[in-house]
């Protein structure tokens, strides 16, 4: 940290060896056995009123899918999860237990140690997954009917397996090159491993019925009144496409990075040494997506990797035990910390960020005018995505506060066209929420279309 303008900029790829790469990368959590699994369910206390089921966004019965763990049945348990969330196995990765079931567990609340039910949950699916099994449900009869999903993300392909269950023929249209949505693209390289995302899509097409075709945007391949002539009925799982911004000279700098495209590149890149990553990295925002990106780019080789948040700790997005877990790779979170202005060397390329302390004031934030400058070779963004509202700026689909209006089903205003996920009000960028508006509005439409 200075107070002068820092001049020198340091972004290398390789920064690392081979071997300190795949350490680095590899599972977050080390999938349990079956003697930590089966000591693991019995701390549950399998309680009648369960608490940790209210909580789950899907409903999973847990006590349920951990007394069959207990009991030595895994493949039953796995059942019992798959029938209310068919990507359990990615959300045993990838949610936030400890602010959803795990934080209301009779022993968090007693002993400040929950069971591990995220964890549980994983060593039931994967047991599933990959052992020599048919798929856990069967197709009903062909209906005749047809439903296309706009966003092959989890939203879209929850809603696909759904209907595919009920006999319909599902064809999934997806404007990038594989499927997976944010499963694929947005989430931490260390918390899904191993192409997970994929082998999981693979599983959920096991059922039949569902065609998924890649390259086709809304709007430009495909337009949306001529899917709901088309067909019986329409789902949008379009997610947010555009990144919020910091409306600061120099933005567009080389170095001045949105933090969702690189987290995509990472996902995606076969040899991670690939990847440039600044020597100091700078975060702007206080969300999941800031502690993936800090942490990941810790563990690409930089070396100092701050976060600024412009308010304070309780008012982050990213939970308690993120933030620790940021800390704990080295990453240093800075609180009432604003973007002023986003310093440039000689050749136009980002060397620093100013940033303003703010205070908190009879509720308003606002800046104290006390400035410093934080050397950074890359700055971030990672201050929220917004829906692209043009998609739909020529269709009979109401718009609220820039996203899509639904109802309770899911229904739009449009009486063919449903949607979910992060593109819906009140919708947000966690796998599960996504894969239980993908459920929901599949039930609907399934009634819908039988009469």
């Amino acid at each position: 940290m200075s107070d002068r303008q820092p001049l020198s900029r340091d972004v290398q790829s390789a920064r690392l060896d081979s071997a300190q790469y795949d350490e680095n990368f590899s599972d977050l959590h080390a999938p349990l056995d079956w003697h930590e699994a089966k000591v693991e369910a019995e701390r549950c206390y399998f309680c009648y009123d369960a608490p940790c089921m209210t909580a789950c966004p899907t409903s999973i019965d847990i006590p349920l899918f951990i007394r069959q763990i207990a009991a030595d049945n895994p493949t039953g348990s796995a059942k019992t999860i798959f029938n209310q969330n068919i990507m359990g196995g990615m959300c045993a990765r990838v949610c936030p237990t400890e602010t959803l079931c795990e934080e209301v567990c009779v022993r968090e609340e007693a002993e400040g140690k929950p069971v591990k039910i995220g964890q549980l949950q994983r060593y039931a699916t994967d047991h599933f997954m990959e052992g020599d099994r048919p798929h856990p449900f069967t197709r009903k009869a062909e209906t005749g009917k047809k439903v296309a999903i706009v966003g092959a993300g989890p939203a879209g392909m929850s809603c696909a397996h759904h209907l595919a269950r009920e006999g319909h023929d599902v064809t999934v249209l997806e404007a990038r090159n594989k499927a997976g949505g944010l499963n694929e693209f947005g989430i931490a390289s260390y918390k899904s491993t191993e192409n997970f995302a994929q082998r999981e899509i693979e599983f959920l097409l096991e059922i039949g019925g569902i065609e998924i075709k890649t390259g086709q945007r809304l709007g430009q391949e495909i337009a949306l009144d001529q899917l709901a002539s088309d067909y019986d009925a329409v789902f949008l799982g379009l997610g947010l496409k555009n990144t919020n911004r910091l409306n600061l000279e120099g933005e567009d700098a080389p170095g001045c990075e949105d933090a969702i495209d690189y987290i995509a590149a990472l996902r995606q890149a076969e040899d991670k040494s690939s990847l440039s990553v600044g020597r100091n990295v700078v975060v702007i925002g206080g969300g999941m997506t800031a502690i993936d990106i800090a942490i990941q780019t810790k563990l690409l080789g930089a070396e100092n990797v701050t976060i600024c948040y412009r308010r304070g700790q309780d008012a982050m997005n990213a939970s308690l035990y993120e933030q620790e877990l940021a800390q704990t790779h080295g990453v240093k979170i800075m609180h009432w910390r604003q973007p002023n202005s986003i310093q440039l060397n000689g050749q136009g390329e980002v060397c620093g960020l100013e940033v303003e302390t703010t205070s908190n004031e009879g509720g308003k934030l606002s800046g104290t005018g006390e400035m410093q400058i934080i050397q950074a070779d890359q700055i971030f963004k990672a201050i929220g995505q917004k829906f692209d509202s043009s998609l739909l700026s020529d269709h009979q689909v109401d718009l609220e506060h820039g996203r899509i209006k639904v109802s309770d089903t899911r229904q739009t205003s449009h009486q063919k066209i449903w949607a979910g996920g992060d593109c819906i009000v009140g919708g947000e960028d966690l796998t599960v929420v996504a894969v239980e508006d993908g459920k929901v509005a599949a039930q609907h439409i399934n009634s819908v279309l039988q009469g």
